[in-house]
């Protein structure tokens, strides 16, 4: 051990890499101890502390910034209108768990949106530049062609939830294929008959996992998808008000709504409340997010709980870990991770 130390101090600098392989850990945990991060067990701590000390590592943020040229800044890259980004509960809890799990680096968050095409051309100039470490992609869609440039570009990138089942950039999303299959379930154990569901926007894959549980959960009770019970919404509160008037108009009977988020819940239930629909009485409805609007919302409104700050820690822990990892990024394809957090139905009085 003592070799080793010695070579560090008299010789070459050693390297973050070395020290994680003396810790026997990754070069992220590393990171994270030398920042002062509290999310790291005491033990692992000491392990990291003591590999310091035998190798001679000396962290040098300004000496190694330059060298790596880094920049210590992260890119939170929002393809979606400003309106929809600050109507939506969704993206602020989101925002606060990634700020909160970078409170302790030396790292700046950046916010970007990029919905348009002049946007986008603009932050291409920008990442082509190398002006960010890393960037964080929140609601992505299918067709996106962000996730392909940051590829191009190898900049480290993590995406909160995939584009397909085939993706290949590291990411982190919510159970929505479960929670959708538990909303349906509780509609059905509640003994709702004509359920209907109004779905996000089909070219976001989390919501195709969402509609993919409601048909399936149906077919395995025995039940026939009927697909005039099924209406699209954009995730706004004016498409759940156009999704369910349409579903009124088609199956006025209908006795049970899902709504793929709770800003179409809320404008789900603003057309039941005027076509005189009782809630739950007559039509229940559930939700998904369980934003404060589900909780604010009169009745009360079960909701699918998506863990949104959980997933923003979860996004800033993976893409520090890419950001150590100096490998080329092809050597690294079999390893990308794709982290899927739980979701829990939160039953209220809307259903």
């Amino acid at each position: 051990m003592a070799g080793h130390g010695t070579r560090g101090r008299s010789g070459r600098r050693p390297t973050l890499e070395e020290v994680a392989a003396r810790a026997g850990v990754g070069r992220g945990t590393v990171s994270r101890v030398i920042n002062g991060s509290p999310r790291v067990s005491d033990a692992t701590r000491a392990a990291v502390e003591a590999a310091v000390a035998e190798l001679g590592y000396v962290p040098n943020t300004a000496a190694r910034a330059l060298a790596a040229n880094r920049t210590n800044a992260i890119a939170l890259v929002v393809p979606e209108p400003e309106t929809r980004f600050f109507a939506e509960p969704y993206f602020s809890d989101m925002v606060k768990g990634v700020g909160a799990e970078l409170a302790d680096s030396e790292m700046q968050l950046l916010l970007i949106f990029a919905s348009g095409d002049r946007e986008r051309r603009r932050l291409a100039q920008y990442l082509a530049a190398h002006r960010v470490d890393g960037v964080l992609l929140v609601s992505v869609h299918a067709d996106d062609p962000l996730p392909d440039l940051l590829a191009q570009l190898e900049i480290p990138a993590v995406i909160s939830g995939p584009r397909s089942e085939r993706e290949t950039l590291p990411s982190v999303d919510s159970d929505n294929y479960g929670g959708g299959r538990s909303a349906v379930e509780h509609l059905m154990s509640r003994g709702c008959e004509q359920i209907a569901t109004i779905t996000g926007r089909l070219d976001v894959y989390g919501a195709q996992r969402r509609v993919d549980a409601y048909r399936d959960t149906l077919r395995n009770a025995g039940r026939e998808v009927d697909e005039a019970l099924i209406a699209p919404g954009d995730f706004t509160e004016e498409g759940g008000r156009r999704a369910m008037t349409e579903l009124l108009a088609r199956r006025p009977g209908l006795d049970a709504v899902f709504a793929g988020s709770d800003v179409m819940a809320a404008g789900a239930r603003q057309v039941l409340r005027e076509s005189g629909r009782r809630i739950p009485d007559d039509v229940a409805l559930v939700g998904f997010d369980d934003s404060v609007i589900a909780r604010h919302m009169e009745p009360p409104l079960t909701s699918v709980r998506q863990p949104m700050e959980e997933m923003g820690r979860a996004m800033i822990d993976l893409l520090l870990d890419e950001i150590a990892d100096r490998r080329p990024p092809a050597s690294r394809t079999l390893e990308r991770r794709q982290v899927v957090l739980p979701t829990q139905l939160m039953e209220r009085a809307s259903s």
